[in-house]
């Protein structure tokens, strides 16, 4: 007897795959040209670690915000119907970049970053679930982390981009140099380096909205189990008391929490070492490795040995690195259960930032790096776990998972804090912590048997 091999990715379903792809790969490319601008904003308008960090509790505050209303929309209409609203509102934010580089107002970009992740939200809540649904459900885990494979080819360009157009241009007056400048030279600094933080956004816009004419003139399969039908106290109760899918949520939570945690202060941890005079042996070691003749290539500038634009160089080959772990765990997931790469990667992350937190060194720069490798498969491994066999109710089930995304809005501002009265690397106890969650999430996928999720409610 044969036993016919089922694909990933039916061939039927592979266009639909491959632009639904497009959008992991859009989204991260958001995600990681918004995280250096917490430094960024930090220098132009002289602010805090923790004012500074509110760029990422607007960013994620609106996943948590527009997570439900997306899941309204797909559960009323279709998966497409979401795709749409949600890449409408990512081009609109982005265009909003405009204006606020030219009033000069902080406020008016945290407007325009909520506006651009709100659609991210519903553009996730969308698509994750859509992905899930183009195929055999036993592939549906391996389906997701080979499209959101993708997402980190977005996050590569998304840094670049911020290396090459934003983080170059800030001005490295510190805080007390710009306020004793004269009122005039410094609103001058100010206009070059928000037109540099400006003019990627709005690239990325028209891009977008030429991705969105795409999506708006084609034809999109609908997923088998598409329903209009709304039973949400049925359904609440339902996953409320599926205990993979809940502490699915809560492991979603801590680990959004340490990604957004570790990349955002990737940049101060590295510019630090710079600034207390200990950057040699980073910038040495990217010289003799050839690394930094390869970033020559991507638009970086090479000769410029400043702390943020070291950083910034560092910060792409961690992207780099996720991209590429990836790929490789999606292949490793033919070999080994998904829940059991979770829990090692995990153990090993908490390894890792203890050894962050340890010396501030080149050592301590590749364990940082280093994580970023643990990260890759978490996201979208967790997802396809705590949503495995919720039949009708994934749609809604995909929307807490994307709230728990709120994780990477609040302990950012912890962080900070922690920076604030001690140093940037003790403040990696929180992304340690939340790692440590993640494990414990793993763990229990592989040590308590699944129940069969049903349309009746569990029993108290």
């Amino acid at each position: 007897m044969t036993h016919q091999k089922t694909p990933v990715v039916p061939k039927k379903h592979l266009l639909t795959f491959i632009l639904l792809t497009s959008c992991f790969a859009a989204w991260g490319l958001a995600n990681n040209m918004t995280d250096p601008l917490v430094k960024t904003f930090s220098r132009i308008f002289s602010m805090g670690p923790v004012q500074s960090a509110f760029v990422q509790f607007s960013f994620y505050g609106a996943y948590f915000c527009l997570a439900l209303p997306a899941a309204f929309i797909i559960k009323k209409w279709s998966y497409k119907t979401g795709v749409l609203v949600g890449l409408g509102m990512f081009v609109i934010g982005a265009f909003l970049f405009y204006p606020a580089s030219q009033l000069m107002a902080f406020n008016l970009f945290l407007i325009s970053i909520f506006i651009l992740a709100g659609g991210l939200s519903i553009l996730e809540t969308s698509c994750d679930p859509y992905i899930l649904a183009l195929g055999d459900e036993d592939t549906a885990t391996q389906r997701l982390n080979l499209a959101q494979s993708f997402n980190p080819v977005g996050s590569l360009i998304g840094t670049g981009l911020a290396a090459a157009f934003i983080l170059p241009n800030i001005n490295p007056a510190t805080d007390k140099e710009r306020a004793a400048m004269p009122a005039e030279e410094l609103t001058a600094i100010q206009q070059s380096e928000l037109a540099a933080v400006m003019t990627p956004y709005i690239g990325m816009a028209f891009t977008l909205l030429l991705l969105w004419l795409i999506f708006a003139f084609m034809k999109m399969p609908k997923a088998s189990k598409e329903t209009s039908s709304f039973d949400l106290k049925g359904t609440f109760d339902r996953l409320l008391h599926n205990k993979h899918y809940t502490f699915g949520v809560i492991a979603q939570f801590f680990y959004v929490a340490a990604q957004i945690c570790v990349w955002t202060f990737t940049i101060h941890y590295i510019s630090a070492i710079y600034e207390h005079g200990n950057g040699a042996p980073l910038t040495r070691f990217l010289e003799t490795s050839g690394l930094l003749g390869v970033v020559d290539h991507f638009g970086f500038d090479t000769q410029n040995f400043a702390g943020e634009n070291m950083a910034g160089i560092y910060h792409f080959f961690a992207l780099f690195i996720f991209l590429t772990f990836r790929f490789i765990c999606t292949l490793l997931m033919k070999l080994i259960r998904p829940s059991i790469m979770l829990t090692t990667l995990a153990l090993i992350a908490i390894a890792l930032c203890v050894a962050v937190m340890a010396s501030a060194n080149l050592s301590s720069v590749l364990c940082l790096i280093g994580i970023s490798a643990c990260m890759s498969l978490m996201f979208p491994t967790i997802y396809g776990i705590a949503l495995h066999g919720l039949g009708n109710d994934t749609k809604i089930g995909a929307a807490g998972l994307v709230m728990a995304i709120l994780g990477g809005a609040l302990f950012p501002l912890l962080q900070g804090y922690i920076l604030k009265i001690s140093s940037v690397p003790v403040s990696y106890i929180v992304p340690l912590a939340c790692f440590i969650i993640v494990a414990f999430y793993g763990f229990f996928d592989l040590s308590t048997e699944r129940k069969a999720h049903t349309d009746e409610p569990a029993a108290l």
